[in-house]
Parts: C-alpha cells; structure tokens; sequence
C-alpha cells in the first residue's frame, strides 16, 4: 500500500541505479536519490572508521513473532523480509541493525533475525560478490552475564549466526544491573581482537554514556554509537541530554523507531489499531490527540510530494547527527523509507512540527533508558 504514495514513475525508476552524486542537504525532489548518491554521502559512525549510509533498516521484525508478525511467521513473511533487504541494497541502503535477542530459535517456526540477515547476505552475495554490508548487533545485558568474557562470547555466537568473520558495529543493547565496566572492557577486547569494526551502546544515559565513553577512550577506541527511542513524538533523548551528549562528544546517535512503530506513518487511526502489543501502547485515546499533528505532517508532505513517512524520518534527519534505522517488513516500506533522504525540511517546518509535537503527551518508552 505504501509504495503507492511514493512520488511518481520517475521515483521507481531512479531507486536502483548505480551511479551520481548526492547532498543530503539538496532541496526536496521527486525521485529519491540513486543507490550511488548514497553510497557516496555515508556517514561516519561517531569518531570510529565505520561509514554507513545515512539510514539504516531495522531488523527486528525478522523472525520474530512475539511482537511483531500478528504473532506469526510463516514462509510468506519470510519473503517479505528477504524482499526487504533486496530492496534496501538495490535502493542503496547498506547498513542492517539487528540484535542477538531478535527473533526466535525455538518458537512456531520463527527464527533468529541474526541468522535470516546473514542468510540474505549469503544468498546475495552470490550473484553481487563486491556487495558491502555495514551490520550492527547488540549483545543483550542480561543479570547472569557477568565479565568481559560474556561479551566476547556472545559476539561469537552472533557473528556464527550471521555467517561472517567479523560485524562492523557492536552495541551493548541496554546497561546491565551490575558489571557494566566488564561489559565495556569486552567491546575494547573485541576491537582490539578484530571482531568488530566499531563499538557502541544503546539506551544508555547521559551519565552511563559519558562513563562508557571515558572508559572505552583509556583504551583509544572511541564510542560510536547510542542507539536510543527517537522520533518527533518521542523526543526523550533531547529532553534528558542524551542527544546533546552524544553532540558534545562526538558518538552518533541511532534512532530505533523513528517513526513510532507506524504511528506517524498515518495508516493507524482510533478505528485501525496496530495489531499486537502496540495496539497497547497507542490507544484510540493517543492517536485521537496525534491527529492534529498526523494532518499537518501530510500537509507538509504534500508540498514536497512526500509520504508522512518520508516526512518524520527527515525530521529525525535534520536534527544532525541521527542515523534512523526504520524496520522494513517488506519492499514497499524498504522503498519508501529512500524518499526520505535527498532533500530537507525548511528549518519553519522542523520547529512547528516540534512546537505541534510538545502538545502531546509522548508514549512510554524502554524502562532501561531510566537506569
């Protein structure tokens, strides 16, 4: 359905080509910008090496079925996922986020979103040999993982699921109740190992990144990445100085649900929930207050031949130094999520849609940004 609100013949034609250059700072257009334009304006991942295109995907709708999937996962899904990730690459998107605790080994037949990325990445490769994918995992801060050893363990598992030598970003995927200088002396032992290309973390304070940034910059390895909740409804990491922390030290931050789990794509009204937990999380209550600003962002989509879609991950965009990494189920949505990039809200439109922002109570978020 998406794909339909996607600007024009001219825009399908322009998302697989191979070669140009690209601004992320050009004025608004009606094609997305071509595979190479991307590839050219890569981003570096705070003060490490690591380049990566200027929007990632999300991954953690593969495989699973605890969450996402009507709490299904079936052959049909399956394709749809691999669709996602041909797409994305096609489009020029490289970089995938993913997480050893995505998916499932065990249950009704999903499968780990780890081990389905490396099987794509596989399966591609042997018709694109030069193909170079940016992968970012996330070990998971559980209370029994205790030590610097945990961490190296667990990246192995990771890295076997993915079927590669090495992954390019690795996260601590929220801070552990105890024992998290271990945990960040395993990212430096990892990088130090080989095992990874750049380290960071994820919904961490102000005070735990500084503490992790400081720890990991003794060794001389910089802290790349806080991957944390950040869309225009859910504006925590500005409010809690997270993002101004990551601005201050130079760390990149990453946007997981950049735009709301569906909620600012406007497909979800009082009358069409989202299904599974989300239906929990936005009422009919919270999406009657969202509609003021849902018809605004269309408003302003309009005038730039822009999906509301398009429109809140450019928002994220503009704030500087915010990579989102939107998930994409299927193609369509992998297509749509490149028309957010190669042009830019004026700087009126970024702060009216923040002003219409702070008049709606913001959703909860993951408990572990508050410890």
């Amino acid at each position: 359905m998406m794909a339909t609100h996607i600007s024009s013949g001219a825009c399908l034609s322009v998302f697989c080509q191979r070669k140009g250059i690209y601004r992320v700072r050009a004025v608004a257009s009606e094609s997305a910008p071509a595979a190479s334009k991307i590839e050219e304006e890569k981003v570096k991942l705070g003060g490490s090496d690591l380049r990566v295109t200027r929007l990632g995907i999300g991954a953690w709708s593969w495989g699973d079925n605890s969450y996402w999937n009507n709490f299904e996962w079936d052959d049909r899904k399956m394709k749809d996922a691999k669709s996602a990730f041909e797409t994305s690459v096609d489009c020029g998107i490289t970089f995938f986020d993913t997480a050893e605790v995505y998916g499932s080994m065990l249950s009704l037949g999903a499968v780990k979103s780890e081990t389905l990325l490396g099987r794509f990445i596989k399966e591609r490769k042997e018709t694109d040999p030069e193909l170079e994918v940016a992968i970012a995992t996330k070990f998971a801060a559980l209370p029994w993982r205790l030590g610097r050893q945990s961490v190296l363990t667990a990246l192995k598992d990771s890295i076997c699921r993915l079927g590669v030598s090495s992954v390019e970003l690795y996260q601590l995927h929220w801070p552990g109740i105890w024992g998290n200088e271990g945990y960040l002396d395993g990212l430096g032992d990892a990088v130090e190992q080989g095992l990874v290309k750049a380290v960071g973390v994820s919904n961490y304070s102000e005070s735990r990144l500084r503490d992790a940034y400081e720890r990991l910059k003794k060794r001389g390895i910089p802290l790349a990445s806080n991957q944390v909740n950040y869309s225009l409804i859910y504006r925590a990491p500005e409010e809690n100085g997270v993002k101004a922390a990551c601005d201050e030290l130079g760390i990149t931050l990453i946007a997981y649900s950049p735009i709301a789990q569906g909620a600012l794509t406007g497909k979800y009204t009082p009358e069409n929930l989202p299904t599974g937990p989300r239906s929990r999380i936005y009422t009919p209550e919270f999406l009657i207050k969202l509609q003021h600003l849902l018809n605004r962002i269309k408003e302003i989509g309009e005038n730039y031949n822009k999906t509301p879609t398009q429109v809140a991950l450019n928002w994220l965009i503009a704030q500087e130094n915010v990579v989102p990494i939107p998930g994409a189920k299927t193609a369509e949505q992998a297509k749509e999520f490149v028309g957010a990039l190669g042009w830019r809200l004026t700087s009126e439109e970024i702060n009216e849609l923040r002003s219409m922002a702070l008049e709606i109570q913001p959703v909860i978020g993951f408990p572990a940004e508050k410890l």
